[in-house]
Parts: C-alpha cells; sequence; structure tokens
C-alpha cells in the first residue's frame, strides 16, 4: 500500500511512514482513483 501511494502520488516513504492506517487507506483509496482516471480503468 505504500509503495502504491508512494510511486503514484510521488512522495517519499518516509513522509508515509508517519501516518496513522485511517490516513494511509484514505491516501491509498484517493492513489488509485488517480491511477484509474488516468489510464482509463472503468470500474
Amino acid at each position: 500500500m505504500i509503495a502504491d501511494i508512494a510511486i503514484i502520488l510521488h512522495w517519499p516513504p518516509s513522509e508515509l511512514l508517519q501516518m496513522d492506517l485511517a490516513d494511509l487507506l484514505l491516501w491509498h483509496r484517493l492513489a488509485v482513483d488517480r491511477w484509474n482516471h488516468i489510464h482509463e480503468v472503468k470500474p
């Protein structure tokens, strides 16, 4: 999950390691949504 966020949003893992689980889950969902939008993936 941290790798997904780091790659898609270009954030360093050191920033992500400081987040709590709820924040990581939120940002992971947003990162996946962005990836799907950019790459035109349809649900």
